[in-house]
């Protein structure tokens, strides 16, 4: 701690998933800072990559801070301090409409050329480049638990504990290198922690599902 880099916690978050190696994983990632991360791990493991498409929704005025989130099939999880930041129930149903326009987008800008991998019957792994609230991950972590993955793992570089305990009820198992009490932000613990644009995104998933490498 801290972690070099996207890379580099990626690296050891594939040390500690070996134990999947040759069980031709689907490593999802939460756009857009788990993109390269996933592909890394994908790699170690002789898996597939893809993303799983979730939007926080942001608190009024304080659009970084989440007070939920939404999967593409419009489902939301509402933590339940919501209220105490303003965000009533008008104000809620606006901000998954604008999230799910957001979704819609991306869908169609990184996965244009193939459907979604479906998970179903898949050892998966969802990878983000860590958790603060862990609201995009319960979002992941329920949309894909209705597709029926053989075994459903949420994997993570860092994380608080108390969301930790949240993200553990719905994953088969967790893997998170550092859970330090002292938590204020996920670039906090990372000494390289640049934004990822979406040409980013377009140009890892388009190389990772050329002919040759699925």
């Amino acid at each position: 701690m801290p972690f070099r880099n996207r890379e580099d916690a990626a690296t050891q978050l594939a040390e500690r998933l070996a134990p999947y190696k040759g069980q031709h994983p689907l490593v999802l990632a939460i756009p857009r800072g788990a993109v390269p991360m996933a592909r890394v791990i994908a790699d170690a493991l002789h898996g597939e990559i893809d993303v799983v498409l979730v939007r926080k929704l942001g608190a009024p005025g304080n659009p970084e801070f989440a007070v939920g989130s939404i999967d593409e099939s419009g489902w939301a999880y509402v933590a339940d301090y919501a209220a105490s930041t303003g965000a009533d129930a008008r104000y809620l149903e606006s901000e998954k409409q604008r999230q799910l326009d957001v979704m819609r987008k991306r869908r169609t800008q990184y996965t244009m050329a193939r459907p979604p991998i479906n998970p179903s019957g898949r050892i998966v792994i969802v990878v983000d480049d860590g958790l603060a609230t862990g609201a995009t991950m319960i979002s992941a972590l329920h949309a894909l638990r209705e597709k029926k993955p053989f075994k459903l793992i949420a994997a993570v570089p860092v994380s608080p504990p108390d969301t930790l305990r949240k993200v553990e009820k719905l994953a088969d198992e967790v893997v998170c290198l550092e859970a330090p009490d002292h938590f204020m932000a996920v670039g906090q613990f990372y000494l390289e922690f640049p934004q990822i644009e979406d040409e980013e995104v377009v140009r890892l998933l388009s190389a990772a599902n050329a002919p040759g490498n699925s």
